[in-house]
């Protein structure tokens, strides 16, 4: 009885001072930060109160000219990291010093395959997957998808003037702009017709939503795969929902097989990925993707695409119908940029546009889905001021949110200005200080597709359609969904939405 008591007291102990240990080193380190609570650190509002980056954002204003150094201590959970003050550091993080910060440190295990992709992998394996996939979106190939989300978009305006066809409805244009969205991705990645515009509930949207909202475990385990990701994998938590992981991982065995099978060929992203999957089974190795690995990749492309792209174009849709005078501007450059193609919208068009891309910048300036960006350093980092170093585990939070509303950066920043954006506005402010697509070699991959995407649904819908705020429904300012990773709107955005008739 005396051992175990003895090795108790010695258990608790050493628990204590681990514990006192974590959460003084930014206090023993001299770094400024805000005090810890434990076990939760600097994050016991988060889910409950306020969203993780509305929380950085606040640490980033309060902290920025408070610091002699380009950074701050915080702690998530029990884990240190710092968050980024100094817009050249974000800089150095991002791009300058990638190689010591090429890691995000988030959950991924390939026992729950989906998690596995290119957005989560780290080391050799995501530069050599990184390698292998960005020949799939090259401008040659974007441009061939053109078709395809034009299509769809063409779909959406049928059916919303299906909607409104007699008098101006009142919208939700979040979900609505999702089906467009899923659509979008069902044709291009999987060469499907999905109707979700027709059909709101079909699988495949319903599946989108339960992979970006709902959990497998509880909130103790979802604090695990937060804060101690390879702890996590350790353990053998898996993050998805069984149903998730089946539904899509039979989508893809299928569509593959049937491509396969008929020697089906199209423009799209799932062609490209077989052709690295029969790589690998040709041997191959260097070149190819595993089943797994396509399945992942298709999975990460899916919600990548599914969820920024609708839930920007819904901001997109609420700073117009907030800014009549902005949204009847764009609507003149989208008819005189048509009258010189023939009144029909093609991939050049979409370059002219210039005046909506500075709206859709803008937009996603005031409200960038991914509030955050996370990296972990893999190798020590050394500051010009001593007391800056960094050692490797340590993780690195970019407040997004807080970069895009600086008043150092954009003046005013709660105003919707698209002319920020204009050529020597942009000139004038530093690198770095717009990342909706995060920045440097690990920066998103889609890109071009994305902002194709938003282009061509915005364009065709204010064209054809006004848009006016609910007097009711929808809150000015906009709030955010406390519990959702990226930035959404709570509770929808609800707009009253009338038909523009053209002679």
């Amino acid at each position: 009885m005396s051992i175990l008591l003895g090795l108790l007291v010695g258990a608790l102990t050493l628990a204590s001072w681990w514990v006192l240990q974590n959460y003084t080193y930014w206090k023993r380190r001299g770094i400024p930060h805000d005090p810890p609570n434990i076990p939760l650190g600097n994050t016991s509002e988060l889910m409950r109160t306020k969203h993780l980056g509305r929380i950085l954002k606040e640490t980033y204003q309060k902290f920025k000219n408070q610091t002699d150094g380009p950074f701050v201590g915080f702690y998530l959970y029990a884990m240190k990291y710092i968050i980024a003050t100094d817009i050249d550091f974000v800089k150095t993080v991002l791009i300058k010093d990638f190689d010591k910060f090429q890691d995000r440190g988030v959950y991924h295990n390939e026992k729950d395959p989906l998690t596995h992709n290119l957005a989560t992998i780290e080391g050799e394996k995501w530069k050599n997957l990184r390698h292998k996939l960005t020949p799939t979106f090259t401008p040659g190939k974007i441009r061939k998808m053109f078709p395809i989300v034009l299509n769809v978009a063409d779909e959406l305006v049928r059916v919303m003037q299906e909607r409104i066809i007699t008098s101006p409805q009142t919208l939700e244009v979040t979900n609505l702009m999702a089906s467009f969205t899923a659509d979008v991705i069902g044709k291009r990645a999987f060469g499907m017709e999905c109707n979700n515009l027709r059909n709101p509930k079909a699988e495949f949207v319903q599946m989108g939503y339960l992979a970006l909202r709902k959990r497998r475990h509880g909130w103790l385990v979802d604090i695990l795969i937060l804060g101690f990701p390879k702890l996590a994998v350790k353990l053998g938590f898996q993050f998805l929902l069984p149903s998730v992981q089946k539904f899509y991982m039979n989508l893809v065995a299928k569509t593959l097989d049937y491509r396969v099978k008929n020697k089906v060929i199209r423009n799209d992203l799932m062609n490209t990925l077989i052709d690295m999957k029969l790589k690998y089974d040709m041997g191959d190795k260097e070149n190819g993707l595993t089943f797994n690995e396509v399945a992942a990749q298709t999975f990460a492309f899916f919600l990548a695409g599914f969820e920024a792209g609708s839930t920007t174009l819904g901001f997109a849709l609420y700073e117009l119908a907030c800014n009549q005078d902005i949204q009847d501007k764009v609507r003149i450059e989208i008819e005189s940029v048509l009258k010189k193609h023939n009144g029909k919208l093609d991939y050049e068009c979409i370059q002219e546009l210039t005046y909506l891309q500075k709206v859709i910048d803008e937009s996603q300036r005031m409200h960038p889905v991914v509030s955050h960006l996370a990296r972990i350093a893999t190798k020590p980092y050394v500051h010009s001021h001593p007391k800056y170093f960094i050692e490797p585990g340590t993780g690195v939070l970019v407040s997004v949110l807080g970069i895009h509303h600086d008043p150092e950066l954009y003046p005013e920043p709660e105003k919707f200005i698209p002319e920020r954006f204009d050529e020597e506005e942009v000139k004038k402010r530093q690198s770095c200080a717009f990342l909706p697509f995060g920045d440097g070699p690990r920066n998103c991959l889609g890109i071009r597709l994305g902002k194709m995407q938003v282009i061509i649904g915005l364009a065709l819908l204010i064209r054809n359609f006004k848009f006016n705020l609910h007097p009711t429904k929808t809150s000015v300012p906009l709030k955010y969904e406390i519990k959702n990773l990226l930035l959404n709107s709570e509770g929808g955005i609800y707009l009253n939405v009338s038909k523009i008739e053209r002679e």
